[in-house]
């Protein structure tokens, strides 16, 4: 398998249980999403590493696994049918260490895979395998290319990233912003600041930076997000995207007085946005409700 390292399949995939139904759980084709994967990367079920590269473009085959082999399928699946849906995949990556803890069981939100997970079994995996791809002919490393290579590759980027965010990859989404704000920068640093072209560039990378922090937001890292919206904020104290941004990440860290704060700013820059404030504060009040009684709760015993 080395010499395919690093480069990228796309297939089709369709998963049966091995009984007289053959019953299918899972089918690539029905939610018109294709795989892609790295070889080298595979986020669990490595197994499919060894078949894909057993096989040749165009080409569809069937194979049995054994439950060695298909233990953190229903992980696996969940995430799949998650990003088919829109949905955050949540539990995407997973830490090695938690492997065992994957049979204790709980609820994947799906029955079939709470079945799947409580009692493995061997799997059918019918794969069709549609592309592959070089390293070198799928990306080109940001650093290689020249100015101008760089400046027509950061819309194409951040379509990507549009495309990624709203298929629920928002990890894979962050890549594709950061890769273009990284474009960004190399050709800014070369401009005078504060003149046209610097501003023309910098305007850019605070909104595919505002891109990243939408990301950031759906993956719960909101101290970050904060970090990256007061950057922006302290540059150019005008930009109402980044204080609704950073309000919204106070929110969900109980920053009360900061989130409020960044609203109020929001509404005096764009008064139009008093609809999204008000669903938002709504949001903010019924966290610190919780809050509240979360404390209660804890510090009942302690007087």
């Amino acid at each position: 398998m080395g010499r395919f390292a690093k480069w990228r399949v796309t297939f089709h995939f369709r998963t049966q249980l091995c009984d007289d139904d053959r019953t299918v759980i899972d089918d690539s084709k029905v939610t018109g999403v294709p795989m892609e994967v790295v070889i080298g990367n595979m986020f669990k079920l490595e197994i499919w590493e060894t078949l894909l590269t057993s096989m040749r473009i165009g080409e569809v085959a069937e194979f049995w696994c054994d439950v060695t082999h298909t233990g953190l399928y229903p992980l696996v699946a969940k995430s799949l049918r998650r990003i088919a849906e829109g949905k955050d995949p949540v539990d995407w990556h997973i830490h090695s260490c938690g492997m065992a803890n994957m049979f204790a069981y709980h609820t994947l939100g799906y029955d079939d895979l709470d079945q799947l997970q409580k009692e493995p079994q061997p799997l059918y995996f019918v794969l069709e395998l549609v592309k592959v791809q070089q390293p070198s002919e799928y990306d080109r490393e940001s650093w290689a290319l020249n100015d101008e290579e760089r400046l027509k590759a950061v819309p194409l980027l951040h379509g990507q990233g549009n495309k990624l965010y709203k298929l629920g990859r928002y990890q894979d989404a962050t890549n594709k912003y950061k890769e273009a704000i990284v474009c960004i920068k190399n050709i800014q640093h070369k401009e005078k600041a504060w003149e046209a072209p610097w501003l023309k560039l910098e305007k850019m990378g605070n909104m595919l930076t505002l891109n990243y922090c939408q990301c950031l937001l759906r993956m719960e890292e909101y101290y970050e997000v904060i970090e990256h919206t007061s950057d922006i904020i302290n540059q150019h104290p005008g930009e109402m995207k980044a204080f609704y941004v950073r309000g919204k990440a106070h929110i969900e860290v109980w920053n009360e007085a900061e989130a409020r704060a960044d609203f109020e700013r929001v509404l005096d820059l764009d008064p139009g946005m008093k609809k999204a404030v008000k669903k938002d504060l709504g949001v903010l009040n019924m966290r610190m409700e919780e809050k509240n009684e979360e404390d209660k709760v804890k510090y009942k015993g302690m007087f």
